[in-house]
């Protein structure tokens, strides 16, 4: 049984996380796609494709992508190089202390180019990132021309 597991599940935005597949064959080729909708719903996306090991497994970590949305070896690259289907869009969080984003992985057979719904992914599994910490407060600050928020810690 093919397994996508990300570790930790919920993490703060700037921290790394591992990312893993197992339960592959060894040497079969898939592709794990990430993506996200943002708080006005469009949809930001990336892939790679890999190899796996000899052990059945992916991890991007230690093994490098093929191709897709970059290649070589980026253990954060599905999370770095999302990009978004509607072109001239930005990923901007508005919302940092009220939700994370929730970013969904999945792993496909083979090449995966397109976002075919009929295509059934073999495993997923989704991540939390956070812009904020628990307990952090947000002060926003409003002197003069200048805006901004203070983020205080607990």
């Amino acid at each position: 049984m093919v397994e996508v597991t990300v570790t930790p599940q919920s993490s703060l935005a700037d921290r790394p996380v591992q990312i893993r597949v197992r339960g592959l064959s060894p040497s079969q080729l898939v592709t794990l796609r990430a993506w996200l909708k943002d708080e006005q719903g469009e949809c930001f996306q990336s892939r790679a494709f890999f190899r796996a090991d000899g052990a059945g497994e992916v991890d991007p970590e230690l093994h490098a992508a093929l191709g897709g949305s970059y290649s070589g070896v980026w253990p954060m690259g599905l999370l770095w190089f999302l990009q978004p289907d509607t072109l001239f869009r930005r990923l901007v969080k508005r919302d940092v202390a009220g939700s994370p984003f929730r970013v969904r992985l999945e792993v496909f057979d083979g090449l995966c180019l397109g976002a075919d719904p009929r295509e059934q992914p073999l495993a997923s599994c989704e991540a939390e990132r956070w812009y904020v910490g628990p307990g952090v407060q947000r002060v926003p600050i409003r002197e003069g021309r200048v805006r901004g928020a203070l983020f205080l810690p607990p």
